[in-house]
């Protein structure tokens, strides 16, 4: 399969994807009581992940589309990320926990605030540690919000209860649902890229946006 076919069918991939946990979202597949534990959201976000690294580590030519991508470009995907703000602003007006919205919101808008950057200054053989660093901790905001929505009732049981409740069930629902089911794991797909890509610097150098130097494997 060429690269053009490669990313029609991604491009593809990514709109079923949104749809279906749009869908999803709709029917309220994931809306999880706050005393119970969000599994279909948890297992909306490895779902994804799995299917993409078995993909990744059984077809060489997906693994060699996904290569030539530039990790200019996807890094600078991420500077959307600034709209962590609204975390924020949730958690002002009392719609979700701190121990979710404040460590999510500031640790998005840091990987936000910079991914251009990194994106367009650092996504070179020369500054390889810094950026494998920089997508490093991109994940662990990632991972970490995802932990923390989880274990809010354990961590914060006192405001999580009671008839005045600020919960994580706001997270289960659109449109908000939509990041833990969508936009999370996708995310954590591109950092895991551009890291597999960072750690062949050494065998090939990247051109334009989009591609590396050299031939792509069909």
């Amino acid at each position: 399969m060429t690269k053009v076919n490669y990313g029609r069918l991604t491009a593809g991939l990514i709109a079923v994807w949104f749809l279906s946990a749009l869908m999803a979202s709709a029917l309220h597949v994931f809306k999880t009581p706050a005393d119970k534990p969000p599994l279909p959201l948890l297992l909306a976000v490895l779902i994804p992940l799995g299917v993409f690294w078995v993909w990744y580590r059984s077809s060489g030519s997906f693994k060699a589309f996904v290569l030539s991508l530039n990790p200019g470009t996807l890094t600078s995907i991420h500077s959307w990320r600034l709209a962590g703000f609204a975390f924020l602003v949730l958690y002002t007006y009392g719609i979700l926990p701190g121990v979710l919205a404040l460590p999510a919101g500031w640790g998005d808008i840091a990987i936000g605030a910079t991914a251009l950057l990194v994106g367009m200054k650092f996504s070179s053989p020369k500054h390889k540690r810094s950026f494998i660093t920089w997508q490093l901790l991109g994940m662990t905001d990632l991972v970490t919000a995802i932990t923390l929505g989880a274990a809010a009732r354990f961590i914060e049981p006192q405001v999580l209860a009671g008839p005045h409740a600020i919960t994580t069930s706001p997270m289960t629902v659109l449109p908000l649902s939509l990041i833990p089911t969508f936009a999370v794991p996708l995310l954590l797909i591109l950092h895991i890229i551009c890291i597999a890509q960072a750690m062949r610097w050494s065998e090939q150098r990247y051109g334009s946006i989009g591609q590396a130097e050299g031939s792509f494997a069909a």
